[in-house]
């Protein structure tokens, strides 16, 4: 399984953010008694991290950016085909690219694995 390191920093950063949260909840319905508190307080809990948890892990901005094109020439082997091309990812950006380069899929995957071997993270 490949961990996206981006999503899970700021998934602890999120648990973290959780703890104070639901501290003040359980101290301000501590009059119902620490059961009934600690259900309240994860219920709330629930109500707002849903929605972050939500972005951490289906958010697009956090992936890397791909531009798709129909019936391009691929610039390695030269196949016409559906093309790919990385615009941007960490330490990687072609987003202003004068003369982007297309691949086909097969090609588009080589690409990638040799993206990954100088360290660029997709």
């Amino acid at each position: 399984m490949k961990v996206n390191f981006k999503r899970y920093f700021l998934y602890l950063i999120r648990w973290q953010l959780s703890t104070p949260i639901l501290a003040v909840c359980v101290v301000f319905f501590a009059t119902l008694g620490a059961t009934w508190s600690t259900v309240i307080a994860n219920l709330i809990g629930g109500l707002i991290f849903f929605w972050v948890d939500r972005f951490i892990f289906q958010s697009e901005k956090l992936d890397a950016s791909w531009q798709v094109k129909e019936k391009v020439k691929c610039v390695d082997c030269g196949s016409i085909a559906r093309g790919y091309r990385l615009v941007k990812t960490k330490n990687y950006d072609r987003t202003n690219d004068k003369s982007p380069q297309f691949r086909c899929e097969k090609c588009s995957q080589e690409k990638t694995q040799q993206l990954r071997k100088t360290g660029i993270q997709i």
